[in-house]
């Protein structure tokens, strides 16, 4: 009898042992799951910052990139405006340089009939009153490979001063430019004052200049070009055979200030 109730508390004693054992590996497992409920808590809550931070930079981007499309038309247009602002100042350069070039200028009517008559009286003088263009032929202005306006063709250039220095010719300037053909310089004598096509035809330019100024034209009015033999009134024959029509002296007539 005894030995059963030993039997007993021992049983009693160990499912004790037992119930308390459970107890504490339930608890345990217990913390452990409401530890990790926080940490789900957590990443839920992490998650759900990141989705908004997310959401509120894509609209920040959709703004940014809404307006940056905005402002690329705007500076799109801009350049387009400045673009074509630019395409007309060059053309209006391009036009005042061929104006100077080759254009001249509309010339009031007693000044043009002058020079036309003038012209038909010189048989080395052309005008083109369209453009206020006065060409001197140069083989009779100026001897082979010289600069030394010819004693013939200086009462030529005297006599269009005398029309140039007219008041109703006082508000036109005058722009002196000679002209070769394509004929080499070849003495050495001659190359040694013209050692190219370009200086011949700038003194040449210039030798009408200084008779001019002789003749009352006034030295502000007047300025000098030379285009050697690159700008061809008419093509030169081949292999360097020149052209009597390139080689010239043309005056023209612009603006006063052009």
């Amino acid at each position: 009898m005894r030995i059963i109730k030993l039997s007993a508390i021992f049983f009693a004693i160990v499912g004790l042992l037992l119930v308390s054992g459970c107890n504490e590996e339930l608890k345990d497992c217990r913390i452990q799951n409401d530890v990790q409920r926080k940490q789900l808590d957590e990443l839920r809550s992490e998650i759900q910052a990141a989705r908004l931070t997310r959401d509120q930079l894509q609209r920040q981007l959709e703004s940014i990139e809404g307006r940056l499309g905005v402002d690329a038309d705007s500076l799109k247009k801009q350049i387009a405006a400045l673009e074509e602002d630019l395409a007309k100042k060059k053309s209006l350069i391009s036009s005042m340089q061929q104006q100077l070039l080759y254009g001249g200028a509309q010339l009031p009517v007693e000044i043009s009939t002058m020079l036309e008559d003038f012209a038909k009286k010189e048989a080395m003088v052309t005008f083109d009153s369209a453009r206020g263009i006065v060409k001197f032929n140069s083989d009779l202005l100026f001897e082979k490979g010289s600069d030394a306006v010819a004693p013939a063709a200086e009462g030529a250039v005297k006599e269009l001063c005398r029309i140039l220095g007219a008041a109703e010719s006082e508000n036109f300037d005058i722009v002196i430019a000679g002209h070769t053909d394509d004929v080499p310089i070849g003495k050495p004598e001659t190359r040694q004052k013209h050692p190219t096509n370009w200086h011949l035809s700038v003194h040449r330019a210039i030798s009408v200049l200084n008779i001019m100024s002789k003749n009352k034209i006034a030295a502000g009015r007047m300025s000098v070009r030379g285009f050697g033999e690159y700008r061809p009134a008419a093509e030169n024959k081949p292999n360097k055979g020149g052209n009597p029509q390139n080689r010239r002296v043309e005056l023209y007539l612009v603006a006063h200030g052009m």
